[in-house]
């Protein structure tokens, strides 16, 4: 069996994601962050997906997305009809999912040429030390 090392057509990959963290490439995420394939903005100031505005979508959508991927933390939670509308009057699907099933689906629709944009929501470490 012949095996051969495929380098993705895009500059990050999500190695894998939690509730606390999260590894793009081989560098090590602690604070909310978004990807695209070509893309990577630290410090996204997100600190909860039931509370995600028009603000705090923009620079997602500044990145022109067929799909944008919220990574909700470790647990399932929803943005708000309003955040949801928003990208819909757009014509751009929204999904939102826990950390790991994102990261897993951002690398899919990566691989496939999509226009897929991710937005993680990491608790801060004060936050994960108290729940």
């Amino acid at each position: 069996m012949q095996l051969n090392l495929e380098h993705p057509e895009f500059d990050y990959v999500l190695r894998g994601a939690d509730g606390r963290q999260a590894l793009v490439n081989d560098r090590r995420m602690t604070r909310s962050f978004i990807v695209a394939p070509r893309t990577l903005i630290e410090d996204w100031p997100a600190i909860d997906v039931r509370s995600l505005d028009a603000d705090a979508l923009a620079p997602l959508l500044a990145l022109e997305p067929d799909v944008v991927l919220i990574g909700t933390g470790a647990g399932q939670g929803f943005p708000p009809a309003s955040t949801m509308a928003l990208c819909l009057s757009r014509g751009i699907g929204l999904e939102a999912m826990t950390n790991a099933a994102a990261a897993r689906t951002f690398n899919v629709l990566a691989g496939e040429g999509r226009r897929v944009v991710a937005g993680f929501v990491l608790a801060a470490p004060d936050d994960a030390d108290a729940g």
